[in-house]
């Protein structure tokens, strides 16, 4: 546990140093960050909900696992296999817009879709 925070910590300290660059193109990759996680809950309870046969909630947890960006494994992937990647992107998109909005808005929004889409 100790260890995930201290490599947060360095990757948060990381993304704020060229935050600046996240500015410029700040609207587009929010908006990215928001039509993304919908379109990829959506296919999810889909997927759930019609070719897996599940019920409400298995529905509402494939569309959740779709509509996520991975918070934790990814960023230190990009870091490793593209370093020359801009972390102010990928860590504000993914730990600053995507999971806050899949928190708030998202799993709402995709247990409705479930219980929609289930009969």
């Amino acid at each position: 546990m100790g260890v995930l925070c201290l490599f947060l910590f360095d990757m948060g300290m990381v993304a704020a140093r060229r935050i600046g660059d996240f500015k410029q193109v700040g609207i587009v990759l929010a908006a990215f960050g928001v039509v993304m996680p919908l379109f990829g809950g959506a296919v999810g309870v889909y997927v759930g909900a019609s070719m897996l046969d599940f019920s409400v909630g298995g529905s509402m947890l494939v569309g959740v696992l779709g509509a996520s960006a991975s918070y934790i494994a990814v960023p230190p992937a990009m870091r490793l296999a593209i370093p020359e990647a801009n972390p102010s992107f990928y860590l504000t998109l993914s730990l600053g817009i995507t999971f806050p909005f899949n928190v708030i808005i998202g799993i709402p929004l995709y247990h409705s879709m479930a219980k929609a889409m289930v009969p």
